[in-house]
């Protein structure tokens, strides 16, 4: 069966992306289509936050995007160097928090130590926060994007975690959005199921898939990334089939094929 996939495509040279490899393994035939695009912002503050680790007791990652915006500072030469003689290593003398294993290979990548990476969402990560920050008096520091949701800040601020949070980019509907869905839609019909990676993906696809798919959006099996995506499609009216117990390729493939049996 056709699933379609509202997320970009992986960015290396490693193979298939495993999400399309993971539905392949159950027979569905799993096709990519990016949703968002991003603008990135306030990176020379963000140098100049990341290069003073000693005025921070950790760094919190929770998406791809905002290690890209570190990664981002780091490529001038003078700043890689700066980075891998004498930064990397403070900051991994400190707690380095992430969400999701996509996140935290980002991460190891710029030699960095994360941990949390099985939280799954902002709610677990900032329990697993709580546990390890006691007493604290140096800030956290937290780049992210400008669509985060406010659970980990406002659970870290109510128990008292200080929290410095710095916007480096700003997530936006891809140009070319409609346009790729109203070609999948021409080509292959409506899919069997579609699964969102974002309460921002549902915001900006759903519109076009209600008008592309006329009276057969009932027979879709709609699958979300995880509980915050689903809030998100259930908000919108629509019955989630499948939330995926964890934020993987395989956790979320054998979520979609059980609801497609």
């Amino acid at each position: 069966m056709n699933v379609l996939l509202l997320k970009e495509p992986r960015e290396d040279d490693s193979g298939p992306d495993p999400y399309v490899k993971e539905l392949g393994s159950f027979g569905h035939k799993a096709t990519l289509i990016p949703v968002l695009s991003f603008k990135f912002v306030s990176l020379e503050r963000l140098w100049e936050k990341l290069r003073q680790p000693e005025e921070y007791a950790g760094l919190i990652f929770t998406s791809p995007r905002a290690v890209e915006a570190v990664s981002m500072c780091l490529e001038s030469a003078n700043k890689t160097e700066k980075w891998n003689s004498f930064v990397k290593d403070k900051w991994n003398s400190k707690s380095v928090y992430v969400v999701g294993k996509a996140t935290a290979a980002l991460v190891r990548n710029l030699g960095l130590n994360p941990q949390g990476e099985d939280s799954g969402t902002a709610t677990v990560l900032s329990r697993f926060i709580l546990e390890k920050e006691n007493c604290r008096k140096l800030p956290l520091f937290f780049p992210c994007g400008s669509l985060k949701r406010e659970v980990l800040p406002t659970t870290l601020k109510e128990n008292g975690v200080p929290l410095e949070t710095l916007t480096v980019y700003q997530t936006v509907e891809h140009p070319e959005l409609e346009k790729h869905l109203t070609d999948y839609f021409t080509d292959q019909g409506v899919p069997a199921s579609i699964a969102f990676f974002s309460p921002s993906g549902v915001k900006f696809c759903l519109e076009t898939i209600r008008r592309l798919s006329g009276p057969k959006l009932n027979h879709i099996k709609f699958a979300a990334i995880g509980p915050t995506t689903a809030d998100a499609i259930a908000a919108e009216g629509l019955e989630v089939n499948c939330s995926a117990a964890k934020p993987t390729a395989q956790h979320l493939a054998e979520g979609i094929a059980r609801s497609l049996q």
